[in-house]
């Protein structure tokens, strides 16, 4: 059974009756997921080290925040001590989170976003800053947030990772192709310079996925993975976003 999960989130609730929808296909640049060095959210941090969060240009379809209402204070004078709010309807998206939305193969929607504030474990990342990780189906949703560089709350980016591949291939929600797609990606995020032919070689994709200006699948016993636009082989992260699409290029 196909994934249902996706949505771009374009003006999508939050609240109770929210469904997600399979993403629509785009490409937008890829930005690499740093996804190690977590500590739990109860160590809080001295003096961390933030990194900037990207600009905010759209609402977050909120649930309680009326039209031009400003955020409250509790949400503009923060520190980066503090943990982040877990009030979804307070939240923005950065245009950098929008572009991964759309992107095919991410399975990232409000919803999941939503759900995570509200219930997932919050935990701080050195390089990130506050994560929300919620486990659903054998799937790891990860949302990282910042909320004391901007007049609001953000969510800054999101993605995948499998928490339990046999819970994730024995739940409705997931296919074998969904499950190989997060681990390909998970695989090329974490060895991001590195060439990662034995990680890709088990893997089955067959509904492309987006990194960088590529459109990626895999074969059984394939050890790269393959553009289905300009047809370049890939077996690292690095090498995928350092080579522009040429077919795709065409027309821009």
């Amino acid at each position: 059974m196909a994934s249902r999960q996706g949505g771009s989130g374009d003006a999508e609730p939050l609240g109770p009756g929210s469904t997600d929808r399979r993403t629509a296909s785009t490409a937008a640049p890829a930005t690499p997921d740093t996804r190690r060095d977590d500590s739990p959210a109860d160590s809080r941090p001295g003096a961390p080290q933030r990194r900037r969060s990207r600009s905010r240009s759209h609402p977050y379809p909120g649930e309680r925040r009326p039209s031009g209402a400003e955020p409250s204070r509790d949400a503009v004078a923060r520190t980066p001590e503090d943990p982040p709010l877990r009030d979804p309807g307070l939240y923005a998206l950065t245009d950098h989170f929008r572009e991964r939305l759309e992107q095919p193969g991410r399975y990232v929607s409000t919803r999941i976003v939503s759900d995570a504030i509200r219930r997932g474990q919050l935990r701080w990342n050195r390089t990130d800053g506050w994560r929300f990780a919620l486990v659903d189906s054998g799937v790891r949703f990860v949302v990282v947030v910042g909320d004391t560089e901007t007049n609001s709350p953000v969510v800054v980016t999101g993605w995948t990772e499998v928490a339990d591949r046999e819970a994730a291939l024995d739940a409705s929600r997931w296919d074998a192709v969904d499950v190989d797609t997060i681990t390909v990606r998970t695989a090329l995020s974490e060895s991001a310079s590195s060439p990662i032919p034995d990680r890709i070689r088990p893997r089955v994709v067959t509904r492309p996925f987006e990194v960088g200006d590529h459109r990626l699948e895999t074969a059984p016993g394939d050890p790269f993975v393959r553009c289905t636009a300009c047809g370049c082989r890939f077996r690292s992260k690095e090498a995928i976003t350092s080579r522009r699409c040429q077919d795709r290029s065409v027309g821009r």
